[in-house]
């Protein structure tokens, strides 16, 4: 398995979003299983391969229906009693489940792919990421920082002019963060109601 070092220039301009976030579920074949079990799954489950774990979770590559069917086949294996184990591929490009979404595009774009496989830090294998799930955070994002920066320019207007006391630095740290999260119109004035009580 092959883990491929982010571009970090190419991602500091994302939010640090981590890739578990956004992680989708993954179906694996056992190492020990035969190659017709293995076929069999893939063939119920409508695809061409699959990742295979040991009995730990340990991602240990990949298979494909195509390579199986012509290497069995081919030597005259019974499909019955190969095992999988010997026709993994390993070189397969991952990254770790506390890795940042841009990082996860960055590796997907240097690699040329359209998805990858997440693992922890002790390579066990909890899902995928592909580049559609992020090119929807991203919108998802982007579509959010007009809303945020509405709320935070709401803010700086309200406390410029009602709260421009120097009694207005006890307003709790915690305040500021949360609007600067983006909190909606509604959440404001009840943030004002509350201060009201105070200035």
């Amino acid at each position: 398995m092959e883990q491929i070092e982010p571009n970090h220039d190419g991602g500091a301009n994302f939010e640090a979003r981590t890739v578990k976030d956004i992680i989708e579920p993954a179906e694996s074949i056992f190492n020990k299983a035969s190659v017709k079990t293995a076929l069999d799954e893939m063939q119920a489950r409508a695809t061409d391969s699959s990742s295979v774990i040991d009995q730990r979770g340990e991602l240990l590559g990949t298979v494909s229906k195509n390579k199986m069917n012509r290497e069995v086949g081919g030597f005259g294996h019974d499909p019955k009693t190969e095992p999988v184990e010997a026709h993994i591929e390993k070189n397969n490009p991952y990254c770790f489940d506390d890795q940042t979404v841009a990082e996860a595009e960055q590796m997907m774009l240097n690699a040329q792919v359209g998805e990858v496989f997440v693992v922890t830090r002790e390579k066990l294998l909890v899902g995928t990421i592909n580049i559609e799930a992020i090119a929807q955070e991203n919108r998802r994002r982007n579509a959010w920082k007009p809303l945020k920066s509405r709320a935070w320019e709401r803010h700086n207007r309200v406390f410029d002019t009602g709260y421009s006391t120097p009694s207005n630095q006890r307003i709790p740290q915690k305040l500021n963060d949360a609007v600067a999260e983006g909190l909606t119109c509604t959440a404001m004035g009840q943030i004002h109601r509350i201060l009201r009580r105070f200035f």
